[in-house]
């Protein structure tokens, strides 16, 4: 078992050379205060490993004598010359051990044994993990206090970025950037420069072309199909602007999309599959704007990758909206399953309902989307908006009059850091 010693002044640069020598898995065994330094032992998660297994890398089959399959002097010759060790016990059993790669050599059917460690070594990795979690967990909250006292604006800014909804993975990485007299106002500018927002060359409405909207159930797309088709027909005019929808197994969805377009004086086209639709837009060419409504499916679904690979073989373009009030794992997982080469950017919906908006933002710059729009409630049209980053900004940021049981207090903080694994700055590299 190959540990090795780190020192440094703290425990946040011992960490980091600890994570340089060995890899972001390194396994920490101790730590303690040198004088005025921190000493730290660990060991390469290669190494752990190694005790799991057996000690010898052999597997050693059995056969009593008199019982098929018999062993042959050939097999036993054969042995002998790939190198494996030939045992006699002086039992009533003869014993050939021989090395894994050579078992599949051998003439004759000899069963593998699948290595398992003795009681004694599971014992020992079952403390050895604890105490990995442990120690791991004691190092974070080190970490943690240590950038408190040093930088106590810093890990403000931090707790209060988790509070409203943003990861800590996004958290860490734009804060270790930040300069040491900088401070919320400087956070917000940095989320300014990164999240991006449709120009006005890329506006769907003013650009024109086939755009569908996609997204799981209950995100909003009739209605925002709705809204756009009204800015549309504002600007160009009802016969510069046509509805279609693929959506056939939701009741009443076509009704729905139909009493859309009766209103806005706009054409509305079901399709079912890929030459029908390729067929209807074939009839649409002269339109400015030709929005597509989709059926809802959750994000797994399996008819998710249909629907994506006829829009591409039907040269269509896509929007994707998010849920301003879902989770940040399951806009992740949104995202990753709805995204592709065909879409070019998303619309954040529901933002009336949603408390803080951190986490919409945060799944917007981590994953690179454009965004084109807003959606705050269900009038049409004049419940779509123009994104104004600055007031999502502000409106992310303000703090709310009456704290909810969900944000993390000052003393629960150490030990939610902790939770994470230890050392945070460790992963912040490789987050977002």
């Amino acid at each position: 078992m190959n540990a090795r010693k780190f020192i440094a002044v703290n425990s946040r640069e011992a960490l980091k050379m600890v994570r340089i020598e060995l890899g972001e898995d390194a396994v920490i065994l101790s730590n303690r205060k040198v004088g005025n330094n921190v000493e730290i032992v660990a060991m390469a998660d290669t190494e752990l490993s190694k005790l799991s297994e057996m000690r010898p890398s052999e597997i050693i089959p059995t056969v009593e004598k008199g019982k098929p399959p018999v062993l042959t002097q050939q097999v036993m010759s054969q042995a002998k010359a790939l190198g494996a060790k030939v045992l006699d016990t002086n039992t009533k059993r003869e014993v050939v051990a021989v090395k894994p790669e050579v078992i599949t050599a051998m003439p004759s059917p000899i069963p593998s044994q699948s290595p398992t460690p003795s009681p004694e070594q599971s014992g020992i990795m079952s403390e050895i993990k604890t105490l990995h979690s442990m120690m791991q967990e004691q190092l974070a909250c080190m970490a943690w206090s240590d950038m408190q006292h040093r930088d106590p604006k810093r890990s403000t800014l931090m707790r209060e970025m988790i509070n409203i909804g943003f990861s800590p993975a996004l958290s860490r990485q734009l804060l270790e950037k930040m300069p040491v007299d900088a401070d919320k106002v400087w956070v917000q500018k940095l989320l300014t420069h990164n999240i991006r927002v449709a120009k006005p060359t890329e506006d769907v409405v003013a650009r024109g072309g086939i755009y569908a909207l996609v997204g799981p159930t209950g995100v909003g797309k009739t209605t925002t199909t709705a809204k756009l088709a009204a800015r549309a027909v504002v600007r160009y005019g009802a016969d510069k602007v046509a509805l279609i929808t693929t959506d056939s197994y939701r009741i009443g969805a076509h009704e729905q999309l139909k009493i859309y377009g009766k209103i806005l004086g706009v054409a509305v086209h079901a399709v079912r599959d890929t030459e029908d639709l390729k067929l209807t837009l074939s009839g649409l060419k002269h339109k400015h704007l030709v929005l597509i409504d989709t059926m809802g499916v959750g994000q797994r679904d399996s008819r998710v990758a249909g629907q994506a690979e006829m829009f591409n073989d039907a040269g269509v373009k896509r929007l994707l909206l998010l849920n301003a009030t879902s989770a940040g794992s399951t806009l992740d997982d949104v995202v990753r399953m709805y995204q592709g080469s065909g879409v070019v950017g998303c619309i954040p919906t529901k933002l009336d309902e949603a408390v803080t908006l951190g986490t919409v933002l945060d799944v917007v710059l981590r994953h690179k989307l454009v965004m084109h729009y807003i959606a705050s409630g269900q009038r049409v049209p004049e419940d779509l908006h123009e994104v104004n980053l600055d007031y999502l900004l502000h409106r992310t940021f303000k703090v709310t009059a009456s704290p909810t049981p969900f944000a993390m207090q000052e003393l629960e903080f150490p030990a939610f850091m902790a939770g994470l694994g230890a050392a945070p700055t460790m992963r912040a590299e490789h987050a977002a």
